[in-house]
């Protein structure tokens, strides 16, 4: 009997460990693909609006009350058209009496002037009969400049970007009525991180997408830089000219890329597939010469593989070398994953 039970109990024990080895050599099931070819970016990223490149406010330059708006936002203009009205007021009855006095100073500057020739009056007479005149038309043109300055016009060709104020309402001196866009295209102004802004240049491809534009993609370059940073976001404004504004408002949100390198047809595997390689030091002090790598599968079993890595992204990251195509690769190695592994790939 206890020879028996012995015999059993190793049977057992056998079993067990068997069990246990066969378990820890089980094949894995992971997913593994083909590397693909397709274009590598390596680009700064960099987040910003559509702004106009040149805005001019528009305001009056003595209070009055609106009394007529006649463009509205959106809407297109040409230099010297009139935009709005204010109420003339006293302003328009100076004018009238500056008229008056002008011609009165006509008069007497012509009566003086026939005086001095029959030798009635000195000549001193018609010099000062000249600067009543002078002064008069002086007067009657700071007043009519005064009355324009309540007929607003456009400035130059634009686009009315804002506009403030309703018709009744009394507009203090230097409120600014509206915002005109003019003189130049839409731009894309992004702030770039401090730690980016060395690898940016004037000239620089950048590929910008709009939320308000989904599925369509825009170009431009690096057009300027501002030399200061802002202290609080860590940050540099650089500001962009675009190759096309077709479908842009200003105010809309972009996320851009300002371009550094980029190849066509680069070998890419998944980003989830790269091991990166862990800076160690050996035993006599120097460093390891470990490299990045990825899992290959060779008939059926899993092979750790050095490479070199080029341009790295979120999604895919490009090898430079120690892969070929058609190699298997493990596209989310596990923990339990080591040299000689059994590997299969998931039932469909």
């Amino acid at each position: 009997m206890s020879k028996t039970w012995w015999m059993a109990a190793v049977a057992v024990l056998a079993i067990a460990g068997g069990g246990s080895y066969a378990w820890q050599h089980r094949p894995l099931t992971l997913a593994y693909a083909q590397p693909t070819r397709g274009p590598a970016v390596d680009a700064v990223y960099a987040a910003g609006s559509i702004e106009p490149t040149v805005t001019q406010p528009i305001a009056s330059k003595v209070m009055g009350r609106l009394t007529a708006v006649l463009v509205d936002e959106g809407d297109t203009v040409r230099k010297g058209q009139v935009l709005a009205r204010l109420e003339a007021g006293d302003l328009q009855s100076s004018v009238d009496e500056a008229l008056a006095r002008q011609k009165w100073a006509k008069v007497q500057y012509a009566r003086t002037q026939e005086l001095v020739k029959q030798h009635f009056v000195a000549p001193v007479e018609l010099d000062r009969a000249q600067a009543d005149l002078d002064a008069a038309q002086a007067t009657v043109n700071r007043t009519q400049a005064l009355r324009d300055v309540l007929t607003l016009v456009a400035p130059a060709d634009g686009v009315i970007l804002k506009r403030d104020g309703e018709v009744g309402q009394v507009i203090p001196a230097g409120q600014v009525l509206m915002t005109l866009s003019c003189c130049a295209p839409l731009r894309a102004t992004v702030d770039v991180d401090e730690e980016d802004i060395g690898r940016v240049h004037k000239g620089q491809l950048v590929v910008l997408r709009a939320d308000a534009l989904p599925g369509k993609t825009l170009q431009g370059q690096v057009n300027d830089i501002t030399p200061k940073g802002d202290p609080v976001s860590r940050s540099y404004r650089v500001r962009i000219k675009l190759d096309s504004i077709q479908g842009l408002l200003a105010g809309m949100t972009v996320e851009a890329n300002l371009i550094l390198t980029q190849r066509e047809k680069a070998l890419l595997v998944p980003s989830t597939a790269v091991i990166k390689a862990v800076e160690r030091k050996e035993a006599d002090g120097k460093a390891s010469d470990q490299k990045d790598a990825v899992w290959v599968v060779q008939n059926g079993h899993a092979h750790r593989q050095a490479i070199q890595v080029g341009i790295a992204g979120n999604t895919k990251t490009e090898v430079l070398s120690g892969l070929a195509d058609g190699t298997q690769v493990v596209t989310q190695p596990t923990p339990d994953l080591n040299e000689g592994r059994a590997v299969r790939a998931p039932q469909p």
